[in-house]
């Protein structure tokens, strides 16, 4: 068979297992991505790709073999390098966890990825604490900084400084300065201010209009409140949703994938939904209804450490941007979830 042909066989296998695990079919994945492995053994894609589908199944142990099989073949395959900090932080295994951070942060910061690295830098910094894990988060802002970064840039110093610093960033609305009445000539001894009959001066008073009424409260959906086609099913909307994203088209992909994880809560498959919108994250991982659709769906799992940690994580970062209806958005997520 001909390279070209064994390259459409192995290209084929992978699709199908993205298909499947998009699906939550995940021993269907498992045995596509065992294939492509299989047409094409010095390639760490099938293992990374397998790894990634255990971890979101709550596999983490199976998912970190898979990981280090991949970074066998391709030491620095980024997304192997995150899912392995992933799978041992879910582990409890906090100081190796940290140590894969440190690395995943040192390819994303080779590779030009300066938001990526200091993204992983800070979160090898949370999970353990180190003089030189934080002089390399410093180092990193730094160049970030001097980047000129654009708005994820500027999402991913906020976090970090956060970190390095609890009370770099104050959350929530500023305390507004009190202001000092003017002085007043004192009342004359033994009387009271505004005591005594009013006094016409003859000049008729101002008209004085009604006070306003107050606006309506704007009603949000939860996140996952869609509208679905009646009758449409999980399988017609996954064939929708991997068109779309392998057309590229982030905006029709990502209302789909968040339609598809909609239909898998309505069916009861959590864990299906959680693996639309995790593919969700990669076309646009700054989506703010994306993320709440995560904290819904960690809550009802009953992850609610996960969710909580989501939403504060959530409400920091739209008052960083302060775009209204996103914050209007955060705060009924807020209420619904007290």
């Amino acid at each position: 068979m001909s390279g070209e042909a064994l390259y459409e066989r192995y290209k084929d296998a992978l699709r199908r297992g993205h298909v499947a695990s998009l699906r939550g079919l995940l021993e269907e994945a498992l045995t596509a991505y065992a294939e492509a492995a299989s047409i094409a053994p010095e390639r760490s894609t099938p293992h990374t790709s397998a790894g990634t589908a255990l971890l979101r199944r709550a596999r983490a142990a199976d998912a970190l073999r898979s990981y280090a099989a991949a970074l066998r073949l391709s030491a620095r395959d980024e997304a192997a390098l995150l899912g392995r900090a992933q799978a041992l932080d879910a582990l409890g295994r906090r100081p190796e966890a940290a140590d894969a951070f440190d690395a995943l942060a040192e390819a994303r910061g080779a590779a030009g990825k300066l938001a990526d690295a200091v993204d992983a830098a800070r979160r090898g910094l949370e999970l353990a604490e180190g003089r030189e894990r934080r002089r390399t988060l410093e180092r990193l802002i730094e160049r970030l900084r001097a980047s000129e970064p654009g708005e994820p840039g500027r999402i991913a110093l906020e976090r970090a400084l956060l970190v390095l610093d609890e009370h770099a960033v104050v959350r929530g609305a500023a305390s507004q300065p009190t202001t000092e009445a003017p002085d007043a000539s004192p009342a004359p001894e033994g009387v009271a201010v505004g005591d005594g009959p009013a006094v016409d001066d003859g000049v008729p008073d101002e008209p004085v209009d009604p006070a306003p009424e107050p606006a309506a409260p704007v009603a949000y959906r939860r996140a996952l409140d869609r509208e679905l086609e009646p009758g449409v099913d999980a399988v017609t909307l996954a064939a929708r949703a991997e068109e779309a994203v392998d057309v590229g088209d982030r905006g029709p992909a990502m209302e789909r994938l968040l339609d598809l994880a909609s239909a898998h809560r309505r069916d009861g498959h959590i864990d299906a939904a959680l693996e639309a919108c995790y593919l969700a994250l990669s076309v646009a991982p700054d989506d703010t209804g994306l993320h709440l659709a995560l904290v819904e769906l960690y809550d009802e799992r009953g992850w609610t450490a996960l969710a909580t940690e989501k939403m504060d994580l959530i409400e920091a970062l739209v008052d960083l941007v302060g775009e209204a209806e996103a914050i209007g958005r955060v705060a009924a997520a807020r209420s619904d979830r007290a």
